[in-house]
């Protein structure tokens, strides 16, 4: 990817969160010339205190920065007063995350979602973002800029409205193909995981499919369905969805909910895990992507998945235990085909342990 822009970021002191926001930046086609560390970013009126936003304008002059990004989701009154102090374009974590999303989306489904979440993103800020628009002037009954904010709430809502119901539309094929599927006695199998924990590789490897792959952040975000020939002879459907991440807002979950909803369905879900981090950070992307399954209330049975074992060092492997625990997981390296073949025979075992057997179509 081509980093066409500089910004500044400013982000949490602790490793892993500072990390991922540099890959988030990144996908979002930023280079980040300097990193600033804070410990509170949601506090006052700028999200930093006044001294460290008077020290963010220095040091994007300093760099030659147009733009600033913040780690967390601020106040559009935050965000504007940071921008008048800095004289910079400022961005929050969310609004980050969304142009990636906007940029990564192809199908018009995909895209459908996308627009829900920037209409997410954009309700909650509207009110103030027409205050500031409308300040000094007084409209309508309500005094100043009721009656703007009135219509664009109206407007927001109406366009949530329509996308909701193109939504609608998509779930009723979806039931369709559910629908197809159950005639057809396949099981479905889904993987799910953290984003660029390697869900796509796995799936073309099993799948034999060529979908792109990136180390960017959220390179998928549709899911794919194909079948796969398990050691036994017997096919299953094997599906890819959109990535995990930590600290994604519920509303960006709710647009994503018709894709995500399809792991409800799963009779096994794959919890894909990049096992070539520190244990710390394995941890963390564990934990938040139970958290997020735990949200969408997913009732398949989960195995766990740790990936990328020709990355990872000896030290890393051990570690898988601690994080683990007694949860149900194998090693694997989808880019190299390492632990594939158990990885089937240990899927082909737990579906037949699910209580309803079906039977299942041979290749």
């Amino acid at each position: 990817m081509v980093l066409d822009k500089k910004a500044i970021l400013v982000t949490y002191p602790d490793a892993f969160t500072k990390q991922e926001a540099i890959g988030l930046a990144e996908a979002a086609g930023f280079e980040v010339a300097q990193t600033v560390v804070q410990r509170y970013l949601r506090h006052g009126e700028f999200g930093v205190g006044s001294g460290k936003a008077e020290e963010l304008k220095q040091i994007a002059d300093a760099a030659d920065c147009a733009d600033i990004i913040v780690d967390e989701g601020i106040t559009s009154s935050q965000l504007n007063n940071l921008e008048k102090i800095t004289g910079k374009h400022v961005m929050d974590r969310e609004r980050v995350i969304l142009d990636i999303f906007a940029s990564r989306a192809k199908t018009t489904e995909a895209k459908l979602q996308v627009q829900l979440a920037e209409l997410g993103y954009e309700m909650p800020r509207a009110k103030a973002n027409v205050h500031l628009s409308k300040k000094g002037e007084r409209q309508g009954l309500s005094g100043m800029g009721e009656y703007a904010v009135d219509v664009r709430f109206r407007a927001l809502k109406k366009r949530m409205s329509f996308i909701k119901e193109r939504l609608r539309e998509a779930e009723k094929r979806r039931e369709l193909h559910r629908s197809q599927r159950q005639k057809l006695q396949m099981s479905l199998v889904s993987l799910v995981g953290y984003t660029s924990s390697g869900k796509t590789t796995l799936f073309n490897r099993l799948a034999s499919e060529d979908k792109e792959v990136a180390s960017s952040l959220f390179t998928t975000l549709t899911t794919t369905t194909r079948s796969v020939v398990l050691p036994d002879f017997t096919k299953i459907l094997l599906s890819d969805t959109v990535g995990f991440i930590s600290r994604l807002p519920t509303y960006m979950i709710e647009a994503f909910k018709s894709t995500l909803d399809e792991l409800k369905y799963a009779d096994l879900v794959l919890l894909m895990v990049d096992a070539s981090e520190p244990d710390s950070d394995m941890k963390i992307k564990y934990d938040s992507c139970l958290s997020i399954l735990k949200e969408l209330e997913i009732p398949g049975k989960v195995i766990t998945i740790l990936n990328k074992s020709d990355a990872a060092s000896k030290e890393n492997l051990m570690a898988v235990k601690n994080v683990m625990g007694d949860s149900l997981y194998t090693v694997i390296s989808a880019k190299r085909g390492d632990g594939t073949h158990v990885l089937k025979n240990l899927i082909q075992q737990n579906l037949k342990l699910l209580p309803e057997v079906k039977p299942r179509l041979r290749a």
